[in-house]
């Protein structure tokens, strides 16, 4: 038994070597691949970090894509480079991102060339180490090794060269991708080369350089988007949270504008001191009424002075675009857009409150809610301003948006959506340490995208910083595989009062075409 264990050991350090060696060679001897205008030479890594991802590190910034497949797969990364025939054209009036972005045809000869380039030069490597074992091990024994020890060998090769095509083959597909992201200045673009205040105009003026960059990234970006996959797209929602009394609005509408967005989620505490003069004299309700599309709210803990002030509420009632998600103590809306319908409920705190036992706080209004909506059937989306608000509604639900953390975060199919404004004016600045200048909160916002099954599709997380100040700096761009979030979904109970098994519901389909539509749901007596 010793000596079989032993003999085992030794063909899996030989795969297992065979697989550093391949993935040496594609190191030491890169494949390059071009398309009309870039080029780019391209590695395998077996860092423990880099498994599942692909990468292209530049001088800007970073692409990074993180894929879900079956078995960790070897990380590809890839140097981009730009063709000199670029500068000429960057010279022609009118030349825009989207007409350098290399097109389908040409990413999937490329692609195809790169699988093949790698092969040749892993299998090589991984050939390379076999043979140099087998010599190491006719050196030892002073003789030629039997037959049987020459097939073991070239099945070990096999095997490696198997385990490692098989792997990237199925881990490197669309459908995998888990999520990508753009960090540096490479993170202004997701889709629309001029969102946050002309990104396009900023990179003519930075260098040819990064104005092919940005193709690059959109255009792989285009590709890997789950719209690239022909799934239609029923409603295009803006989540924004924690405005603070600071009216940035004019960069709201542009969003709403280059992004196509159908409505606006937003999760609450839009002034600071809870009062109706301050959301009047920074200008926020006027930019509310300036968007054209639906301005979805729910009350935060810095929208009211007591627990019975509604005079805000009252007024954003009055902006013809606003839909108030608990108007009053005795209704909840159910708001559709596109078909996707959209739920939520106040914080019952305001400002002033003690700030104690929060998570306690939002059990009650979260079981009223719930009760109210027992028989209907579950919101696609459920909005509530507090973390443990959302939390602590039981029952099932597409996705739980929240803010009041000033922090974009994701947990299952809850999704913490940071402050849009770096948390306004008054709590804008962090504190720094000793002797150190105070620096800004990061600003972020989310654009989530739903298919026509009503589900997610995607949700492209942007983050910013320093508007305040007037020197904006563009932190990241991730876009987020909707199916990975919607997959965390608990199951459906049984019902209570049977104990019989749940039957799945009846598909439902969602439109981009459906008119927007508003239900009044009462409350239950308290």
């Amino acid at each position: 038994m010793p000596l079989r264990l032993l003999r085992l050991g030794g063909v899996l350090a030989l795969v297992a070597a065979s697989i550093v060696g391949g993935v040496a060679a594609t190191t030491l001897f890169p494949t390059s691949v071009d398309t009309l205008n870039y080029g780019a030479k391209l590695r395998l890594s077996i860092n423990p970090t880099d498994l599942g991802t692909i990468q292209s590190p530049t001088i800007f910034g970073e692409i990074h894509l993180d894929f879900a497949g079956p078995v960790p797969a070897p990380g590809v990364i890839a140097n981009v480079q730009v063709k000199e025939r670029i500068t000429d054209l960057l010279s022609r009036p009118n030349i825009s991102i989207s007409s350098l972005q290399p097109g389908p045809l040409e990413l999937e000869r490329a692609a195809r060339d790169a699988g093949i380039g790698l092969a040749l030069r892993f299998a090589a490597g991984a050939l390379v180490v076999t043979l140099l074992a087998l010599g190491s091990y006719a050196a030892w024994a002073r003789r030629r090794p039997r037959a049987s020890r020459l097939g073991v060998a070239a099945a070990c090769w096999v095997i490696a060269c198997a385990v490692t095509f098989a792997s990237i083959g199925f881990g490197y597909r669309p459908e995998r991708l888990d999520r990508f992201t753009t960090t540096g200045i490479l993170g202004a673009v997701q889709r629309n080369a001029d969102l946050l205040a002309g990104v396009e105009t900023r990179a003519e003026q930075t260098t040819p350089y990064l104005k092919n960059l940005l193709a690059l990234s959109s255009a792989l970006q285009d590709k890997y988007s789950p719209q690239s996959l022909g799934e239609p797209v029923a409603a295009r929602v803006l989540l924004v949270s924690d405005i603070h009394g600071a009216n940035q609005y004019p960069l709201m509408k542009t969003i709403v504008a280059q992004e196509q967005i159908d409505a606006v989620i937003d999760a609450g505490d839009l002034v600071n001191f809870g009062t109706l003069a301050e959301a009047q004299a920074s200008g926020v309700l006027d930019g509310i009424r300036s968007l054209d599309v639906p301005y979805v709210f729910v009350k935060g803990n810095h929208d009211a002075r007591s627990a019975s002030d509604t005079e805000l509420l009252r007024a954003l009632a009055k902006i013809p675009n606003v839909v108030l998600l608990q108007p009053d103590d005795d209704t909840y809306t159910v708001q559709s857009i596109g078909g996707i319908r959209i739920a939520g409920f106040n914080d019952p705190r305001w400002f002033g409150d003690d700030n104690r036992d929060n998570a306690a706080k939002q059990k009650a209004p979260a079981a009223r809610f719930a009760s109210a909506m027992a028989d209907l059937a579950p919101p696609d989306v459920l909005v509530a301003h507090e973390p443990g608000a959302v939390d602590a509604v039981e029952q099932r639900s597409g996705i739980k948006v929240h803010g009041h953390l000033h922090s974009d975060r994701l947990d299952g199919n809850t999704i913490g959506v940071g402050t849009f404004t770096g948390g306004g004016a008054f709590s804008h600045f962090l504190q720094a340490g000793e002797g150190e200048e105070l620096t800004g909160q990061p600003s972020s916002f989310d654009v989530a995208v739903f298919g026509e099954d009503c589900a997610l599709t995607s949700l492209t997380r942007y983050q910013f910083r320093n508007v305040i100040e007037g020197r904006p700096a563009y932190d990241d761009v991730t876009l987020i595989n909707g199916s990975r979030i919607e997959s965390q979904l608990p199951p459906v109970p049984a019902p209570a009062s049977t104990g019989a098994t749940a039957e799945p519901s009846a598909p439902r389909t969602c439109s981009a075409d459906a008119e927007p539509t508003t239900e009044r749901v009462a409350a239950p007596p308290r």
